[in-house]
């Protein structure tokens, strides 16, 4: 077996649990200029766009054919959001490697199923995966509370009911408020997980501690970064989700570059 197809061992840590760093504005703009870099190195959008087209296409292909569903699209866009630390996970071996000067090519981001940790990862992302169909659960309720469980008679008719209407100024509030709690707390507990799961020997209970005291440590910063976040995901859905397939990927970069720049090990 070639080195280029070997995973890198888990670091060990100095003490019990990592130490956390307060970073600053300069320290988040390194992190997305390395970020973009390590993209511009090793593209990995094809693979995004293989994964992110089938689904996209199912998903409009259903919401077509099923009136009853168009209520959910936005809920189930906005889970993205709730599941990103999850799709990005290649892209932090990716870095990964890069960092520590082994050989990377855009495959290597498959050997995450070989990681010391897959067992920790899976776990983690099972929860994330629950959190996201409860937020559709409760989409779902807070769609019947303002509407009842009428299907909507087309889509003109129901952008009118949803933009025009007391119940449909109601739901959105009600919606984007749950929402931005779902969002917060995926990013308290995830924002950092993944990488440290997968760069040191723990496991997700303390995975999931450091990155509450990295949001914790820094509030601001990391209140910046889930609006960078939110805000490239919601552009990157606009020209058909194609923008997803670079967007996801160059947040997964970044991501662990904020990592190595927050959490000491």
């Amino acid at each position: 077996m070639t080195t280029a197809n070997v995973p890198l061992t888990a670091r060990q840590l100095r003490s019990d649990h990592p130490g956390v760093r307060q970073i600053g504005v300069a320290d988040l703009v390194d992190a997305i200029a390395k970020g973009f870099s390590d993209f511009n190195a090793m593209p990995t959008h094809f693979f995004y766009l293989a994964i992110i087209y089938p689904i996209v296409t199912f998903g409009i292909v259903g919401v077509y054919g099923e009136l009853d569903l168009l209520p959910f699209i936005f809920p189930l866009l906005a889970g993205y959001t709730l599941l990103g630390p999850l799709a990005a996970i290649g892209t932090y071996e990716l870095s990964r490697r890069r960092e520590f000067g082994r050989y990377t090519a855009r495959t290597n981001a498959f050997l995450v199923f070989k990681s010391h940790s897959i067992n920790a990862i899976v776990n983690l992302g099972v929860l994330l995966t629950i959190i996201y169909f409860v937020w559709v659960i409760v989409a779902q309720a807070i769609y019947e509370q303002n509407f009842g469980v009428a299907v909507p008679e087309s889509y003109i008719s129901f952008a009118q009911s949803l933009l025009t209407t007391p119940e449909g100024i109601a739901m959105i509030i009600t919606g984007c408020s749950i929402g931005f709690v779902f969002a917060v707390v995926v990013l308290s507990f995830s924002v950092v997980s993944f990488p440290v799961l997968l760069d040191l020997d723990v496991g997700v209970i303390v995975a999931v501690k450091t990155s509450i005291r990295a949001v914790m440590v820094n509030p601001i910063i990391m209140a910046a970064w889930g609006v960078i976040v939110a805000g490239s995901l919601l552009v990157g859905s606009l020209p058909f989700f194609v923008g997803l397939c670079v967007v996801l990927p160059v947040i997964g970069h970044i991501t662990w570059h904020l990592y190595r720049k927050i959490v000491e090990s």
